[in-house]
């Protein structure tokens, strides 16, 4: 089934990336990530997948695949560091996938029921996180923007934008978490 949800006032289906940028100041872990998100290119650092209902979302983190949720449409990342490892991410954005690409409804609906359960398997599995960016092809283990990009390439969609990090051509094969923002259609969060 495809669930609808908002997040922070933005609208996410099943199988929308959900893009985070990294780190509280405020909170010793937060200053942790802040600091490994300043290696990745792009304000996006981290990307997780809503796969409903009621918030369910699925991500590849520091505790491996996980299932947490965002409770009361709101992105809390104290209230959720208990499910995730302690992630400290700030909401960016939801990118989505599938739009602009004149899908019919149906077809729609089956990528997006293939890349929930996709994740969820992944996360029933335990899969451990993958340390090695360079292998985003294996399925043994996952970081997160790896996830979400063999999610969808199991429907012929590739996320992989082929974006290099400081021009070095041996970094294709790493799937970065600004390639989900830029191989998509887009919303920002509207901060306050």
């Amino acid at each position: 089934m495809v669930y609808s949800y908002q997040i922070d006032g933005l609208p996410v289906e099943t199988g929308d990336i959900i893009c985070t940028t990294d780190g509280n100041q405020r909170l010793l872990p937060g200053g942790v990530w802040r600091l490994f998100g300043a290696l990745v290119p792009g304000p996006i650092d981290h990307v997780a997948v809503y796969v409903g209902p009621e918030g369910v979302c699925v991500e590849s983190g520091p505790a491996g695949v996980v299932v947490f949720k965002v409770e009361d449409n709101t992105w809390d990342a104290q209230r959720m560091a208990g499910q995730r490892a302690l992630l400290t991410d700030r909401l960016y954005g939801v990118a989505y996938p599938l739009a602009g690409r004149d899908l019919s409804p149906e077809l729609e609906a089956t990528i997006r029921m293939d890349v929930a359960v996709y994740c969820l398997e992944q996360a029933a599995a335990d899969r451990p996180y993958n340390l090695n960016f360079f292998n985003s092809h294996t399925e043994r283990s996952f970081y997160c923007t790896q996830l979400v990009y063999q999610a969808y390439l199991r429907s012929g969609i590739d996320l992989n934008t082929g974006r290099a990090a400081l021009g070095r051509s041996e970094c294709d094969d790493i799937i970065f978490p600004q390639e989900s923002w830029d191989a998509c259609q887009h919303r920002q969060v509207v901060l306050v």
